[in-house]
């Protein structure tokens, strides 16, 4: 069993050409002994953002504060603390904060994919 404040774990900072402004920690995981699923925890800094990016697994998100939008056929939908995503595999989809805070959301994706 583990028990955590998130901030305990390790950040990995993601800056790039594609990428603004990310911090991503692997919260449960392999490491942790979790044989199905990984837990994250993502915090975009203001005008932060994800790659628009497509793969093979599903993902299931819980937006915890901030307000954002989350880009999926071709429009952008609007997402606030409280909102939940639901994305499926092979599914093109891009995230950014459109706020003035951070936008921190946990994100679900099944054991054997990239934990991060």
């Amino acid at each position: 069993m583990k028990i955590a404040h998130y901030s305990q774990t390790k950040e990995t900072r993601i800056d790039n050409d594609q990428v603004k402004g990310v911090s991503g920690r692997v919260v449960i995981g392999k490491a942790d002994g979790a044989p199905n699923f990984c837990m994250r925890v993502f915090e975009l800094d203001r005008g932060g953002c994800s790659p628009k990016h497509a793969h093979d697994w599903e993902h299931e998100i819980f937006f915890h504060a901030g307000d954002g939008e989350v880009w999926q056929d071709g429009q952008w939908t609007p997402v606030q603390a409280g909102s939940v995503a639901f994305i499926p595999g092979n599914e093109p989809h891009q995230i950014r904060n459109a706020g003035e805070g951070k936008l921190v959301f946990v994100c679900l994706i099944p054991a054997g994919a990239p934990e991060l």
